[in-house]
Order: C-alpha cells, then sequence, then structure tokens
C-alpha cells in the first residue's frame, strides 16, 4: 500500500493540472487559441529555456554517463525504426504511416518526464542526460518519416522538403536550447544573477503552462476516430517499448533517478507536438490528435503502474 500511495503521490498532481485545464476551456476561460498560442508559446520559448537552465546548471564533466546517455540514444533509436519497419509492413492505409509512427515513439519527455523526475527527486542531473541522449533523435526522426511519408506527390518536392526538413531541424528551438546549455555547461559560464533569475523565470512557466494547454486543447470525439490504430499506438508507446527495455536498463545496473528518466522516455504519453508537425507536413493529424489524447489519458494509470512496480523491486 505504502508503494501504491507513493506512485499515485508521483502521477496524479501532474494530471490534476491537465484536468484544471480541461475544466477551465469547459466553462470558457480559455479556448482554442488559447491552446495553439501556449503550444507555440511552449515550444520557441519556456520550453528551450527550460533545457537551457536544466543542463546549463548541472556540470555535465562530472555528473556524464556516457553509457547512461548511449543506453537512451540507442534505444530510442531502436523504437523509432522497429516501429517505422513494422508499420511499413503491417499497416494497410499507408497514408497514416507517418503520423502513427511518430506517435507510437515519441514522448513528451521535456514537459512531462522533467515535471515526474522533479516530482520525486526534486532537481535532477538525469533528467537532462536522457533528455540529452533522447530529445534532439525524438525531434530528428520526426522530421525524416514525416517528410518521407509525407502525402503529397512529386519526386521533386520531396527532395525540397527533405533540404527543408534539413533546415528545420538545424532552426529547432528545442535542439538549440540544448546545444546552447550543453555549451554553457561544458565552459562553465557564471552569469550574473540577473541573467540566472531571468533565465530561471521564464523556465519555470514551461511544466505547468504545458499541462494547462495539455488539458484545454483534451476533446474527447478525436480519440474516437481511427480507434483501432490509436489504441495499438498506445499500447505501444505506453507498455510494449518500456516493457522491452527497462528489464534491459534493470539488467545494465541503472536504478532510482536514471531509471525514472528511463521510464519517461519509454512511457510517457505522446507530446502534442506531434500533432502541429503531423499536419504541416501533410500527414494524419486525425490519428496524431486521437492517439495524443489516448495516451495522456491512460498514461495516468499505466504510469502509476509502471512507478508501482519498479518501487515494488528497489529500483526507484
Amino acid at each position: 500500500m505504502e508503494n501504491f500511495i507513493f506512485s499515485i503521490n508521483v502521477t496524479i498532481p501532474i494530471f490534476l493540472v491537465m484536468v484544471l485545464g480541461w475544466g477551465l476551456k469547459q466553462i470558457g476561460m480559455l479556448n482554442d487559441n488559447f491552446v495553439t498560442v501556449a503550444n507555440k508559446f511552449n515550444f520557441k520559448v519556456t520550453l528551450p529555456f527550460l533545457l537551457f537552465r536544466d543542463l546549463s546548471s548541472v556540470d555535465i564533466k562530472a555528473v556524464f554517463d556516457l553509457k547512461y546517455v548511449l543506453f537512451c540514444a540507442i534505444a530510442s533509436s531502436v523504437c523509432f525504426w522497429v516501429i517505422w519497419g513494422g508499420t511499413k509492413l503491417f499497416m494497410k492505409d499507408k497514408t497514416m504511416t507517418g503520423a502513427f509512427v511518430q506517435a507510437s515513439f515519441r514522448s513528451s519527455a521535456a514537459v512531462m518526464g522533467l515535471a515526474f523526475i522533479q516530482n520525486i527527486y526534486g532537481p535532477s542531473a538525469m533528467g537532462p542526460l536522457m533528455i540529452i541522449g533522447a530529445v534532439p533523435l525524438y525531434n530528428i526522426y520526426s522530421v525524416i518519416v514525416l517528410t518521407f511519408e509525407a502525402q503529397s506527390g512529386e519526386e521533386e518536392s520531396q527532395k525540397n522538403k527533405i533540404k527543408d526538413a534539413c533546415l528545420n531541424i538545424l532552426k529547432n528551438p528545442i535542439i538549440i536550447g540544448i546545444f546552447l546549455g550543453l555549451m554553457a555547461s561544458l565552459l562553465e559560464i557564471d552569469f550574473l544573477v540577473l541573467v540566472d533569475k531571468t533565465v530561471n523565470n521564464v523556465a519555470q512557466m514551461a511544466t505547468p503552462l504545458a499541462l494547462i494547454a495539455l488539458g484545454a486543447g483534451f476533446e474527447g470525439r478525436k480519440a474516437l476516430a481511427k480507434i483501432k490504430p490509436t489504441l495499438i499506438a498506445s499500447f505501444i508507446k505506453l507498455v510494449g517499448q518500456t516493457a522491452v527495455f527497462l528489464p534491459i536498463a534493470a539488467w545494465m545496473g541503472f536504478d532510482g533517478e536514471k531509471m525514472i528518466a528511463l521510464l519517461i522516455m519509454l512511457a510517457s504519453p505522446t507530446t502534442p507536438s506531434c500533432y502541429i508537425m503531423a499536419k504541416n507536413m501533410n500527414n494524419d493529424g486525425v490519428l496524431t490528435a486521437s492517439i495524443v489524447v489516448t495516451t495522456t489519458l491512460l498514461a495516468a494509470f499505466t504510469l502509476t503502474g509502471w512507478i508501482f512496480l519498479l518501487k515494488t523491486m528497489g529500483l526507484i
């Protein structure tokens, strides 16, 4: 019972913030425009600030664990390529391929991940290390699969899209925030208190604003669209990847903060930015929205179960 209460105390407060966002939308205090602007603001401003702050404030040289970062990168890569290969083989409706693959492997690691880790351990060095290993690959792989599986026709336009995709990778604010944070840490830059407080104030907005926006943007009817691929993708996202890689992580000796960060990398809900990217790159926005909604709803139960299991086994 103690382990179950511990698990509930970690997961439920985060999802209650999302419920608050949903409730405020229902009474008309928030609207669709707020959700759109908040998601854009989070993606371009607060999340890069959050990642920059967390990475720049950690002594990367002291805590860097190459085996751990490589495990995050390899696990993310294996999940992506296996899911894409399986989808190409077994999915009959090829128009859904890009959306299905992206939403099945890409976690909300930066928002949900840091929130969970901070709930359990407070400020953590392992969350940023997981982000170094996984989040840049999330963005790069998403651009790749959405480019190659986009439903616009000609080969020449496809080549142009690949060029645009490369530019978008370089201009991605999340990747820029990670890169700048790493440079600040490695160069041991000591910022003025004025700068530190400004960065921290902006970064502190990221998680609560993202959770409120997630809740406000929740539309139950979209979860009913394309229900079969939605449920398959949700199972892969919340259960399948975790069931494969957590035992390997435990065998390799990872525990505590490292294990929680890996759990979030593998089993947190699909990030809402998947929907924006899928629509903008001529992929299936309806399926993506359905998977985001469903994984967000179910993760309250699956993450609680995983955390309960890890706590019971003494791994966290």
